[in-house]
């Protein structure tokens, strides 16, 4: 238990700071996508979580981004949606046997179609938020929607490089 939670806030801190002092700064297609790794914590958090627990790590999340990048309250909305969205996502894609206690949603433990539905899924929403709460407006919906889901593609490629370099398929298993 007590290692859960220390890999967890190593995790985040690692995912904190590579996100404001790298990802924040780059300029990929002059702003047009904006890459947001911080929400790959956010998707490895065990499954057994209670509802509580979701949305209260999503806030804090969130408030902690929104500190180091001036934006007031927007990303701790993105990421309490995110997290809110997760809890019944899980339900869905839940396998007839169930989850296994402690088990984090990685993908060599999940497969690349239920992790491609399950992130992809949750990254979208998280970015859609984001972005339209951003320009507080819908008269450039569809600019708007465009810059959401490039980012979020662009987000969930390196999510999924970072599965890859992070996790081996033996540790993924257990």
């Amino acid at each position: 238990m007590i290692l859960t939670v220390l890999a967890n806030l190593l995790r985040f801190l690692l995912l904190m700071l590579l996100q404001v002092l790298v990802l924040d700064h780059l300029d990929v297609a002059n702003g047009f996508m904006v890459p947001y790794l911080y929400v790959l914590f956010l998707l490895m958090l065990p499954i057994e979580l209670p509802a509580w627990a979701h949305l209260s790590t999503g806030a804090a999340t969130g408030l902690v981004m929104d500190l180091f990048s001036s934006t007031p309250g927007m990303h701790m909305s993105a990421c309490v949606v995110m997290m809110y969205a997760r809890g019944n996502l899980l339900r869905l894609l839940a396998p007839r046997e169930g989850y296994e206690f402690g088990m984090r949603p990685t993908l060599p433990r999940m497969g690349m179609a239920w992790y491609l539905t399950y992130a992809g899924l949750l990254i979208l929403i998280h970015h859609l938020w984001l972005f339209f709460i951003e320009l507080h407006r819908f008269d450039s919906f569809f600019s708007t929607f465009f810059r959401a889901v490039l980012s979020a593609v662009f987000t969930f490629g390196l999510c999924l490089l970072a599965q890859f370099l992070t996790t081996s398929p033996e540790r993924g298993r257990r």
